[in-house]
């Protein structure tokens, strides 16, 4: 496969006039802490979703932050009026590199890649947002790199700390309902395929629309992009299934132990008016096939952007509310969210409770600055959890993205079977930006 890479020297000499001397850096871990030491701790992108994540970590000494948007941020930038404030990442990181260690990463999904990638490679403990990356090719570096530098990392699935996934992991690992053999996942709604602007205005004073972009293809400002919708560009987000793959996937990934798929389809071919080069689609329904594994027979994992009410109904079940997976087992079926489960059984007998086996979590946030200090790895750590997880969920992108269904050969980074996949596996960044694979 092609690489989305430049040579190193013309890459570091067009970023050295960008950032103002963009370091790639080689320590080997990041600075351990002792458990009643704070972290230094910047973050990259404060508004929105990222003042969230600000609040997970400001028991921390947060002393840099960093936003394109001066409106966006500037609640969060008052607040900590002590913290250094900046607009591009890889000046703050160059010019702090001795006072970070570690970095919260809140930015639109493009713009994950390049700031996650330069701050591990520094040797910083990396959080950041889901699903990860942008595309499957970049997901797998920043898994690669985590391994190499042994940082903490933790990808943004909050609800993982809530008691009712792991009573729901219970449940499935108890094998109350016998040996799971296909699972349906989805996300209900219709959002996607956004109006094409028509209308390019001024960019607005308060935003540097080219460092918003980064490494996306450089194209005119419009509303219709930024602040929101770049969420349903393909040039800039992932869709409603990177908005919500990575939290409902997770339920089944934990109880089941999955790992990589060999074979990503589609259970079924979008219609022409879904298919579109620049907007992702308002539906889809894909279905990925996992080989038996510890933890797992052979197995089909469907992901549908749209209702599982049919499926429910044929199983004869009646879901909770708030209930987005099913597992269907040989011994009848669990339905699940992200609070809890209901047990169907074919017998139609009563189950028993599991044991409890997964303690409660400290806080999601705290996990991972538990990890940074030196404790435990966080539950979803970039190398032995998430950057699988974050790669099925793009894959289904790309199976739909590619109109139809591949085999995959994950330790190869090898799909087959369809000529179209590979464009849409890899990283195309415009100049500037491109980096040499790690």
């Amino acid at each position: 496969m092609k690489r989305p890479t430049d040579s190193r020297r013309n890459f570091l000499k067009t970023s050295a006039v960008l950032s103002g001397g963009y370091w790639l850096g080689s320590s080997a871990t990041a600075r351990a802490a002792s458990p009643n030491d704070k972290l230094n701790v910047a973050c990259i992108g404060v508004g929105g979703r990222g003042s969230a994540n600000v609040s997970g970590v400001d028991g921390e000494n947060i002393v840099a932050m960093c936003d394109v948007d001066e409106v966006k941020a500037g609640k969060r930038f008052q607040e900590f009026d002590k913290a250094r404030k900046f607009q591009d990442f890889r000046v703050m990181l160059d010019q702090m590199d001795k006072q970070i260690d570690a970095v919260v990463i809140s930015t639109p999904d493009h713009t994950h890649f390049h700031p996650a990638r330069q701050a591990m490679l520094m040797g910083k403990h990396v959080y950041c947002e889901k699903p990860l990356a942008h595309t499957v090719w970049e997901a797998r570096e920043l898994t690669k790199i985590a391994k190499k530098m042994n940082v903490a990392t933790q990808l943004g699935n909050q609800r993982h700390a809530n008691e009712g996934m792991a009573r729901t992991v219970e449940a499935v690992r108890s094998g109350m309902i016998g040996d799971v053999t296909e699972v349906y996942c989805a996300i209900g709604g219709s959002r996607g395929m956004p109006e094409m602007p028509t209308e390019f205005p001024p960019v607005p004073s308060h935003l540097n629309w080219d460092l918003w972009q980064g490494p996306a293809q450089e194209r005119p400002y419009s509303p219709e992009y930024c602040p929101y919708k770049w969420r349903f560009w393909w040039d800039y987000g992932t869709g409603e299934t990177g908005n919500w793959g990575c939290h409902i996937l997770d339920i089944p990934f934990w109880a089941l132990q999955l790992k990589y798929p060999s074979r990503v389809d589609l259970d079924e071919v979008p219609g022409a008016d879904q298919i579109d080069p620049h907007r992702t689609p308002k539906a889809m329904k894909t279905r990925l096939e996992f080989p038996a594994e510890q933890g797992h027979g052979a197995l089909t994992l469907h992901w549908w952007h749209g209702s599982l009410g049919e499926v429910f109904k044929q199983h004869k079940t009646v879901p909770q509310k708030g209930s987005n997976t099913l597992f269907v087992g040989t011994k009848g079926t669990i339905d699940a969210g992200f609070d809890g489960y209901q047990v169907t059984l074919s017998d139609g007998g009563d189950p028993e409770t599991p044991e409890r086996t997964i303690p409660k979590s400290p806080g999601f946030h705290q996990e991972w600055i538990d990890a940074c200090k030196g404790g435990p790895k966080s539950t979803c750590d970039f190398v032995d959890y998430t950057g699988p997880l974050a790669e099925a969920v793009l894959l289904a992108n790309t199976a739909f993205r590619a109109g139809g269904g591949f085999d995959w050969d994950a330790n190869a980074f090898k799909a087959s079977g369809n000529d179209n996949v590979e464009q849409y596996l890899m990283s195309h960044f415009r100049k500037g930006w491109e980096v040499d694979p790690v």
